[in-house]
């Protein structure tokens, strides 16, 4: 007997126009970020629209893809959790087959200078296989042996594949994002408590033993320290965020992108928008992020069953940690990292992966009580 078809309502229209200005502002940003080492380069055939024809056709796609994923019950997704875990694993394990880039193995590289960060996929895998699995969990949940140690284990078997890609940062988010879902899942207290001193003391180890790592510790401490070598990056993007005041020297004026901050259309966009747009522009991009989350949380809190509050939760907070973590480091409230600010930062993996995880938040949306 055919299962009856699933009743839509309308998508979150607040969520949608928040998620669409942020890309449309990225793509503007990206464009005003770049558009002088794309100029002024061989290698970006000295077109300064190099990024931003890029970043455009990654946005189309993207948008194409959130579009079919609200259209889609998210129900579908629980069905092949399996299949997209084994699927992610083999593409975390394919990058190492690639060469390396600064030390990092983070990308498979395809025909037409294009490339995929597995990583990217495997924040938003962990969250389905969360969401399924405690959904099935019910009140084991509140056990540490039957609903704490497996997703410790499988979010830490996640995060150990990309650690061992050099991506600290990655495996970080997928960790926190761990924590927030079993919180909120109704986990206790003190097992919520064992789980973040175990993260947060292999988060202490895994920085101690990588020279780098330490480096940026010490750099984040005094930057000014060493401000040609580990402290340059963050004392240029306060540079950048200073200049700017509070109205900003004017979209395309910034200085700071002009050599200074190195790849300033990537992690530390931000600091561009500061120095552009200034504190105001700042703290628009801080509202729309807030009210993405405030929207996020209502759709999870409405949905109608366990899997789409916690997928929702799950979805909401890889963006809002993301923001959270790109926004810290660019103002120097801890140490410089590569995360970059969703739906903003240069990089097409990433932005496709992001709308089509929004098309599906999109989608729990059309089927709230």
């Amino acid at each position: 007997m055919n299962k009856p078809k699933v009743k839509m309502g309308q998508v979150d229209f607040i969520l949608f126009s928040t998620i669409m200005l942020l890309v449309a502002i990225g793509i503007i940003m990206v464009y005003s970020a770049s558009s002088y080492t794309a100029l002024h380069s061989k290698s970006y055939n000295y077109d300064d629209m190099f990024f931003l024809k890029k970043q455009v056709l990654w946005g189309i796609i993207g948008i194409t893809f959130m579009i079919i994923a609200i259209k889609i019950d998210y129900h579908v997704y629980k069905k092949y959790t399996g299949i997209f875990i084994i699927i992610t694993v083999i593409l975390l394990c394919v990058v190492f087959a690639f060469p390396d880039n600064h030390g990092a193995r983070r990308w498979i590289y395809l025909p037409g200078g294009t490339s995929i960060q597995p990583s990217e996929i495997a924040k938003y895998v962990v969250v389905l296989y969360l969401a399924k699995s405690i959904e099935q969990k019910g009140e084991k949940i509140n056990s540490f042996r039957y609903g704490v140690l497996p997703y410790l284990i499988v979010s830490g078997f996640f995060a150990g594949l990309i650690l061992l890609e050099k991506n600290l940062s990655i495996a970080s988010v997928i960790m926190i994002v761990t924590i927030i879902v079993l919180f909120s899942s109704g986990c206790k207290k003190k097992h919520i408590g064992i789980l973040m001193s175990l993260v947060g003391a292999a988060g202490i180890a895994f920085t101690v033993l990588e020279p780098y790592r330490m480096n940026r510790l010490l750099s984040f401490l005094n930057p000014w320290e060493d401000p040609k070598g580990a402290g340059y990056q963050l004392i240029q993007s306060l540079l950048a965020l200073g200049s700017g005041g509070i109205m900003g020297m004017g979209l395309g004026q910034s200085r700071q992108k002009c050599y200074y901050i190195p790849e300033p259309h990537n992690d530390f966009i931000f600091a561009i928008i500061g120095e552009e747009l200034g504190l105001i522009g700042c703290l628009m991009i801080i509202l729309l992020f807030s009210i993405f989350i405030w929207r996020g949380i209502k759709n999870a809190i409405r949905a109608k069953d366990v899997f789409g509050t916690v997928f929702a939760i799950g979805i909401t907070s890889v963006v809002a940690i993301q923001c959270i973590i790109n926004i810290a480091v660019v103002t120097g409230s801890m140490p410089v990292t590569g995360v970059p600010l969703p739906f903003i930062s240069y990089g097409g993996s990433s932005l496709v992966i992001n709308l089509t995880a929004m098309g599906v938040l999109l989608n729990i949306s059309r089927q709230t009580t």
